[in-house]
C-alpha cells in the first residue's frame, strides 16, 4: 500500500482539487441539460408523431377508427337503382370499408348532384365517390368544394367538364345504341311537366347489360328507374375531377355509352385507366375489377401513403421535431461555452 502523503504536500494540491470541482460544475450543468433534453426528444418526437397521426377537424373523424379507411359512396345512373352496386359493395363490406349508396333521384343534374351533395356533408371523414354512367355526371359536381372527397372512380360513366351538356358530349365518338333504343314518357309530378326516358323492353339486354343473363336483364328492364331528359340538357355546374385524384373503368363493349368517350375523358382527366371485357353494367358483370379500382384509390389517397407521409412530414409534426432538434443542439452549445469559459478560467489561474 502506497504511503499517505505527508500533511505538507496539502497546500500545493488544494487549489487544484478546487480547480477540479469548478470544471466538474460546470461540466455537470452542461451533461444535465443536454441529457434532459436529449432523453426528452424521443417522448415529444412520439407527441408530434401521435398528433399528426390524429389529424384534425372533420376529416379525421371516423378515417382514424376505421384504420384509415375511406367511407365509399356509390352513386348509380340512369335505368337503374343502388341494388345494380350490391356486388361491389359485398366485396368492400368485408374489406372492412363503410359503404353508402343512396338513391340518386335522376331529376336534373344540378339537382341531383346538389341531393348526393347533402349526402357528402353527412359523411365524417374522408370519401371515395363512385359513379356509374349518368352518377358520374352528378359525382362530379357534387364533390366540388368537399375537401372530404379524395378520389372519384368512374365507371363506365359520363365524365363532363364544366358547362358541358351529357347530349352533346354522347355525340362526340360512335359506338352508343341509346338513343334509338329509348322511349320517351310524359310526366307531370303537380309542380314540373317533362319527359321520362326508360329504354325499350326488348332492346335493354342488348343496349344496357348484354353480359348478363337475359333472366335477369328481363326484370332489370321492368323495374328500370327512368332518368328526366332535361338531364342530357343542362350544363354541368362543376367538374371536380380537375382537382381531385380520378380512376376509369372502361368498358370495352358498352352500347349505352360510347367505348371511345370513357377514353377520351380518361385522358382527358388523366385518369388511372383499366378497361374491361364488359357491357355498360361492368360493376355488376366484373365486380371484381370494379372492386379494385375502388380499392386503389382508397389506398392512393389513404393517410397512411407514402404520398400522405411526405405531406404529413410538412406539418405541425415536423415542425415539433425540428424544435426538439434546436432545442437540443442549443444546450450542447450552451454546455460547450460553459467548458470553454471553466478552462480559460483554469488557464488565468496559472
Amino acid at each position: 500500500m502506497a504511503a499517505s502523503p505527508s500533511p505538507a504536500a496539502s497546500p500545493p494540491l488544494a487549489p487544484r482539487r478546487s480547480r477540479r470541482r469548478g470544471i466538474s460544475r460546470a461540466g455537470a450543468v452542461a451533461l444535465a441539460l443536454s441529457t434532459t433534453v436529449l432523453t426528452a426528444a424521443p417522448a415529444l418526437a412520439s407527441t408530434a408523431a401521435v398528433g399528426a397521426d390524429k389529424g384534425g377537424g372533420k376529416g379525421g373523424g371516423k378515417g382514424g377508427g376505421k384504420g384509415d379507411k375511406p367511407t365509399v359512396v356509390l352513386v348509380h345512373g340512369a335505368f337503374a337503382d343502388a341494388s345494380g352496386w350490391n356486388a361491389v359493395a359485398e366485396r368492400l363490406l368485408n374489406d372492412g370499408y363503410e359503404v353508402l349508396a343512396p338513391a340518386n333521384p335522376l331529376r336534373s343534374l344540378t339537382s341531383d348532384a346538389a341531393y348526393v351533395a347533402s349526402v357528402l356533408k353527412s359523411v365524417d371523414g374522408p370519401i371515395v365517390l363512385a359513379g356509374h354512367s349518368y352518377g358520374g355526371a352528378v359525382i362530379g359536381s357534387a364533390a366540388a368544394g368537399n375537401p372530404n372527397v379524395r378520389a372519384l372512380v368512374y365507371v363506365s360513366a359520363f365524365m363532363p367538364d364544366k358547362g358541358e351538356t351529357l347530349g352533346a358530349l354522347s355525340t362526340k365518338f360512335q359506338g352508343s345504341e341509346l338513343q334509338p333504343a329509348l322511349n320517351p314518357v310524359p310526366f307531370s309530378d303537380g309542380k314540373t311537366e317533362g319527359s321520362d326516358l326508360y329504354i325499350k323492353t326488348d332492346t335493354f339486354h342488348d343496349v344496357f347489360a348484354a353480359d348478363l343473363p337475359r333472366s335477369q336483364t328481363r326484370l332489370m328492364a321492368v323495374e328500370q328507374r327512368p332518368i328526366a331528359a332535361a338531364c342530357f340538357e343542362e350544363a354541368a355546374p362543376g367538374a371536380a375531377w380537375r382537382t381531385v385524384p380520378s380512376w376509369f373503368v372502361v368498358s370495352q363493349h358498352d352500347k349505352a355509352i360510347a367505348p371511345d368517350l370513357e377514353r377520351f375523358q380518361a385522358e382527358r382527366a388523366k385518369s388511372t385507366t383499366v378497361e374491361v371485357d364488359s357491357s355498360h353494367v361492368s360493376m355488376m358483370s366484373h365486380p371484381e375489377v370494379v372492386a379494385e379500382q375502388i380499392r386503389a384509390a382508397a389506398k392512393a389517397t389513404s393517410t397512411g401513403s407514402p404520398k400522405s407521409a411526405a405531406l404529413a412530414g410538412t406539418g405541425s409534426g415536423a415542425l415539433a421535431l425540428v424544435g426538439v432538434g434546436g432545442l437540443a443542439g442549443a444546450v450542447v452549445l450552451t454546455g460547450g461555452v460553459l467548458l470553454t469559459a471553466t478552462h480559460r478560467q483554469r488557464s488565468a489561474r496559472r
